[in-house]
């Protein structure tokens, strides 16, 4: 049974996220989803607001993103009755894969795909968590990008308007769409 998004706002999936400060590191507040996760009415709404947003497009794939992506993303391909394809941390997944680099606010990272998770053409759902730089949602665009799929949107539940990660998101071709918009990452 889908939860109508009007019975409770998108403001309440942001207010149930637990903010901790100073982590990973000094100075940034982190926004952790697992209080929704927990919450069988929560996790609901999180992925029934998507639902409705997505159900009658053409998809053929959810991807997600390590880890939190993940989560969302296969509860999100259930429910549209699409396949999931895991877009995973570097040495994770145990198939031939195809990689990216992409750089954190503290190094670099790399993330992979399985050379056989998607047709050419597929219509890919992209899914993360939250958007802060937008590296991470970016190397697994180009992913699908370099196996022939296309990014039909992007989409998590926060972007952090103080972070230039959705802008540089969309200037790379890229349709974001993210249930709430916050300032809020980074020190005031």
């Amino acid at each position: 049974m889908l939860v109508h998004p009007e019975v409770m706002g998108v403001e309440a999936l942001f207010e149930k996220m637990r903010k901790i400060p100073d982590w990973p590191e000094k100075g940034i507040l982190f926004h952790d989803i697992t209080p929704i996760l927990q919450s069988p009415q929560y996790f609901r709404l999180l992925v029934d607001l998507l639902v409705y947003r997505y159900m009658g497009q053409k998809i053929d794939a959810v991807a997600g993103l390590d880890a939190r992506g993940f989560i969302i993303g296969a509860a999100l391909a259930y429910q549209l009755n699409v396949g999931f394809v895991p877009i995973r941390k570097k040495g994770k997944l145990p198939f031939t894969t195809v990689s990216q680099k992409y750089a954190l606010e503290y190094g670099e990272a790399v993330v992979e795909i399985h050379t056989d998770a998607l047709e050419p053409g597929a219509q890919v759902l992209l899914v993360d968590d939250l958007v802060a730089t937008g590296g991470t949602m970016l190397a697994g665009a180009e992913l699908i990008r370099r196996l022939g799929g296309k990014v039909v949107e992007a989409a998590a539940i926060l972007e952090f308007t103080d972070l230039p990660g959705g802008q540089r998101i969309r200037d790379a071709g890229v349709p974001l769409f993210t249930l709430y918009q916050n300032e809020g990452c980074l020190p005031r």
